[in-house]
């Protein structure tokens, strides 16, 4: 056990070194989950989506996303822009890609978490300062974005809803954010009002849920495709 232990303990220096030498960021170590800094969407698409909030590393855009969640201000918003095999984009009141909260703009908290499957990212303009509500959930790994954007999060349960968003720029029935909430608040699962009133801008029956887990059938995957080059979020202009 000691001899496995110790040939651990050299595999991970020389992977460190490796990337090090490269000019690679590794990736910081994975906290245990804290109810305090865990997202809930609840989307159309039928279920509760949970993603582990990374103060850590982005610790103002964190701050951010949940004073926004606890104000509501995510309530009701689409996911505007959705590319197959790409990401899935929202956090805009205008619903165009244009819009924020009325909050100041965040710097830029870019760090060595990678853009992988179910990494949560805050989208922003041209200028690297100008991140404000909208955030992006990837599809599929894009490590090319790495750096240039500041990952704030990874979904850890519910990423089926997130697969079934419903696709366009913007999609022609746009999928909702039925509503958003930090665990540790125990908010009640959404009322029958709200999900009929994201049912109205989906145009599809939706998984009422029960409990504080909504229940839904798991979508399949979508389908396998060359991810669109050269994308990238395009966020809210700069005011």
């Amino acid at each position: 056990m000691r001899l496995k232990a110790f040939v651990a303990m050299l595999l991970g220096f020389f992977l460190a070194g490796a990337l090090a030498a490269q000019g690679i960021q590794a990736p910081p170590p994975v906290p245990p989950l804290d109810p305090q800094n865990t997202l809930l969407l609840d989307l159309s698409t039928g279920g509760r989506v949970a993603i582990q909030l990374r103060p850590d590393v982005a610790p103002k855009t964190v701050e951010r996303i949940k004073t926004l969640a606890r104000r509501g201000f995510y309530n009701g918003l689409t996911f505007h822009r959705v590319i197959d095999g790409f990401m899935a984009q929202t956090g805009d009141p205008k619903g165009d890609g244009t819009g924020g909260s009325d909050l100041p703009n965040l710097p830029a908290e870019f760090n060595g978490l990678p853009h992988v499957r179910g990494a949560v990212a805050a989208a922003r303009a041209e200028e690297e300062n100008s991140a404000n509500s909208q955030f992006y959930v990837m599809f599929a790994p894009k490590l090319a974005l790495d750096g240039h954007y500041t990952v704030f999060g990874r979904v850890v349960s519910g990423m089926s809803y997130v697969d079934a968003i419903n696709r366009g720029e913007p999609p022609a029935q746009p999928s909702v954010i039925v509503q958003a909430s930090i665990a540790a608040d125990n908010v009640p699962p959404p009322s029958a009002d709200k999900v009929a009133a994201a049912q109205s801008r989906t145009g599809a029956a939706l998984a009422l849920p029960t409990t504080g887990h909504a229940a839904g059938p798991a979508p399949p995957p979508p389908p396998s495709i060359k991810i669109p080059d050269p994308p990238k979020p395009r966020p809210q202009k700069p005011n």
